[in-house]
């Protein structure tokens, strides 16, 4: 691993999970509204797929998608504004948490529907394929996605028409409160990718350096081979479904088994301990980041809020 590459991914992990952090904040003090749905302790699987893209490759996120979309690079206070309904925010605040997309970035949008983000993703690859265009797409849901029709109707179409695609579930064990055991008739999330004939692995997604490792050689395969590919990303998200959630359902036990396997300890010990990185300049990365995300969220607040009228703005596309 170069030092370019896990600076990278260390600031990426770490701008997931201070921004969350910061948001759950402002929830829980009620100066944000609405709902929010927190990625903290999924950061490696984000981090890890999105430092295997190039400018041009598209990326489709869920309802618990912040992580997603400031892996694919999207600026914290356009980010933050969206949230709290302002001008500055990437839809001018009417996206909100689950519908903030960046045309620019290539990240086509977080999604409020359970898989509703898979067939925008798989036409996203279509249009690359029909126009020959070199990029390709990647489409990140959870376990409970796949047990939706459209997975199975996305999955089937990317693998008949051959299309540029990684598919990236992030399998956190619980689709709310339902255990990933208790809902899955097959034997396995990998091998239902791979009735399809998809070329599919599962990842330790507490693990960045795994996570990235599979996703280069997936989305070059996608790339060179333009064919579809899979990833299952085994992870834990350490906060509840929603706000609203007291994970009455998970034992003390289990979640602090997945905490002592949290994606960013993992990694900084792999940097310490294998790389040669010195402590402090891990903690200068995070003091760095805890600056701009602070420094991001005052940005945020000073901005104007949308005006009403924006409501009726941006409905139709400009011919």
């Amino acid at each position: 691993m170069t030092r370019e590459l896990a600076l990278g991914l260390l600031r990426s992990m770490y701008r997931i999970r201070l921004f969350e952090e910061k948001i759950d904040y402002l929830f829980k003090r009620g100066r944000l509204g609405g709902t929010v749905h927190l990625c903290i302790g999924q950061e490696a699987c984000a981090a890890g797929v999105c430092a295997a893209l190039r400018t041009g490759d598209v990326v489709g996120g869920t309802h618990r998608g912040h992580g997603h979309a400031i892996a694919k690079g999207l600026e914290l206070d356009r980010l933050f504004a969206e949230l709290m309904g302002r001008s500055l925010g990437y839809c001018k605040g009417k996206g909100g948490t689950q519908h903030v997309a960046s045309f620019h970035h290539g990240f086509l949008g977080t999604n409020g529907i359970t898989g509703g983000g898979i067939p925008i993703i798989t036409g996203a690859a279509l249009g690359f394929k029909l126009k020959e265009l070199p990029q390709v797409a990647v489409s990140f849901f959870g376990d409970g996605a796949v047990n939706q029709g459209v997975f199975h109707e996305a999955l089937n179409f990317a693998s008949i028409w051959e299309l540029p695609v990684v598919y990236v579930c992030e399998n956190n064990l619980y689709a709310m409160s339902a255990h990933v055991d208790d809902m899955l008739g097959a034997e396995s999330i990998v091998a239902r990718a791979q009735s399809y004939r998809i070329d599919a692995v599962r990842v330790d997604g507490m693990d960045v350096c795994e996570v990235h490792g599979a996703a280069a050689r997936a989305v070059e395969r996608a790339r060179t081979e333009r064919r579809p590919a899979f990833i299952e990303c085994l992870t834990y998200r350490f906060a509840g479904h929603s706000k609203s959630d007291a994970r009455r359902y998970r034992t003390k036990e289990e979640e602090r088994a997945w905490r002592d396997r949290d994606p960013i300890d993992v990694f900084q010990r792999r940097l310490t301990e294998r790389e040669g990185w010195r402590p402090e300049e891990v903690d200068a990365v995070k003091s760095e980041i805890a600056r701009q995300v602070e420094d991001a969220a005052e940005r945020a607040f000073q901005a104007a809020e949308s005006a009403p009228e924006e409501l009726f703005q941006d409905v139709y596309a400009q011919r």
